[in-house]
């Protein structure tokens, strides 16, 4: 179940960054003051062979972590992974499935916001991966002892 790292760094600007996280994934989210989601990155997988979905309000998906240039199925979310690492999750469980399960406890708005782009993506034609490696930035990478 992903629970909120509190002390994220912020940037200073009206932008609210968010980290949430399990033993699978990590959602960090950007939104507005009045709670609007305006970015996020769901990444997901374990060590070298995490991936990331990023969806930009003014840009649309992104995916990083394929180790090809060949364009992501449309379905990846539908896709069977391997063994999960969530307590009670089915091992042969999609990627939004697992979503849904890991989201359970996070915020409404978060959840459901998230959960519906997730959809989207899984609608819409193939993506072709950015980079062989999924970068994140100084702040997506550290735990403040004591935030969570």
């Amino acid at each position: 179940m992903m629970r909120e790292i509190l002390g994220v760094a912020q940037d200073g600007t009206q932008i609210l960054r968010r980290w949430f996280h399990d033993d699978y994934f990590d959602l960090f989210t950007w939104q507005t003051d009045q709670g609007e989601i305006t970015a996020f990155q769901l990444c997901y997988g374990l060590d070298s062979s995490e991936r990331a979905l990023e969806w930009r309000k003014d840009h649309g998906w992104f995916q990083d972590g394929k180790t090809t240039a060949e364009p992501v199925p449309r379905k990846i979310l539908s896709t069977v992974l391997s063994p999960p690492r969530l307590a009670g999750a089915d091992p042969a469980e999609p990627i939004e499935s697992r979503f849904e399960f890991a989201a359970r406890d996070l915020p409404d708005a978060i959840r459901a916001g998230v959960a519906a782009r997730l959809r989207e993506f899984v609608e819409q034609d193939a993506v072709t991966a950015r980079r062989a490696k999924v970068r994140r930035a100084l702040w997506q990478e550290k735990i403040i002892p004591g935030s969570g």
